[in-house]
């Protein structure tokens, strides 16, 4: 084991210089750069842009540079600590994501939590229930779910509650506790508005996760050692725990590799629809202004809870599943 796990950060390690690589190429693919785009977006309002004034700025941001020396100044910093300016911002891209980062996590957490619990209970009744009512309820609201856009039901749900309630469901807090200090009123206010965006984001995983442990925990109730584990007397719910759960569960446990950066990131569209305070909006502004290093950042964080999620994948299947030996 010990070796397996040496040998995957040797790998990660390189994947990752890899992706920085391939990332900051993307992001410095279209044309001009943030500077090029600020300026001209002043020129539209009619301001006078002085020359000397843009050779300073391009100087301060380190735009003057080369790609090749502006991408190794910005490795340099990552592995330092330091993730660079946000020029957009015009702020440390590390102050940017520690004020994001709080609600991010909450609010993944809080979801990831609520997907499993929904969707684990739900899978084993249909698969052990096949074809009752209940199970034709879940399929149905289950392909609903896959079918439904995030952002579509946002949409809906907002429209909704503020025609026929009056309710802001946007944001994390109503709009008289927006910029004020924490305060248990206000606590007690964001608490009130979290079950909106963690139904909404939850659910088209709910669904897909309903959907993948019921077909294959379906198939593994239906193999030999199931029957004679049952000839043997061994009780059906104990039987069904014990065997059957333990190896269908598997294909949950692998898509850990891509929770660990939504945790992080979040649903950016969802995020931005509902006005929400987290990280994945952040990189969707970046990216539209080519602020290079905020971007750039971003991605290789992404990059990173990918990489490692993907391993405390392969391991937890090895724990769960004696059959997989990963030293092979």
């Amino acid at each position: 084991m010990l070796n397996f796990i040496i040998r995957r950060f040797v790998f990660i390690a390189i994947l990752l210089v890899l992706v920085s690589i391939v990332s900051f190429i993307t992001i410095q693919l279209p044309p001009g750069d943030w500077l090029s785009a600020y300026v001209t977006a002043l020129k539209v309002q009619g301001a006078q842009i002085n020359e000397e004034i843009i050779e300073g700025l391009k100087i301060q941001y380190g735009l003057e540079l080369p790609p090749v020396q502006q991408y190794f100044r910005w490795v340099t910093g990552l592995l330092q600590g330091d993730f660079g300016f946000s020029f957009s911002y015009s702020r440390p891209v590390a102050d940017l994501l520690a004020e994001r980062l709080p609600a991010t996590i909450g609010i993944s957490v809080l979801t990831i939590i609520v997907t499993y619990a929904i969707a684990i209970p739900i899978g084993i009744y249909s698969a052990t229930h096949q074809y009752s009512p209940l199970d034709y309820t879940f399929s149905f609201l289950g392909f609903i779910g896959l079918s439904m856009p995030s952002f579509l039901l946002a949409l809906i749900l907002m429209f909704v509650g503020y025609k026929y309630f009056g309710l802001s469901i946007g944001g994390l807090n109503s709009p008289e506790f927006i910029g004020e200090p924490m305060s248990w009123a206000k606590f007690s206010d964001m608490l009130a508005h979290l079950p909106i965006p963690i139904l909404i984001i939850s659910l088209s995983g709910t669904a897909g996760l309903i959907r993948v442990l019921r077909g294959t925990l379906l198939d593994e109730i239906r193999k030999p050692y199931v029957d004679t584990a049952r000839a043997k007397g061994l009780k059906e719910r104990v039987l069904l725990y014990r065997y059957p759960v333990r190896i269908a569960i598997n294909p949950l446990i692998s898509t850990i590799g891509w929770l660990l950066p939504s945790v992080f990131s979040g649903q950016v569209i969802v995020s931005i629809v509902l006005n929400l305070p987290t990280v994945g909006p952040l990189l969707y502004e970046a990216l539209r202004g080519q602020d290079t290093y905020l971007a750039g950042s971003i991605v290789m964080i992404l990059s990173f809870f990918t990489v490692i999620g993907t391993l405390l994948s392969d391991i937890l299947l090895a724990i769960v599943d004696p059959r997989i030996r990963i030293e092979e």
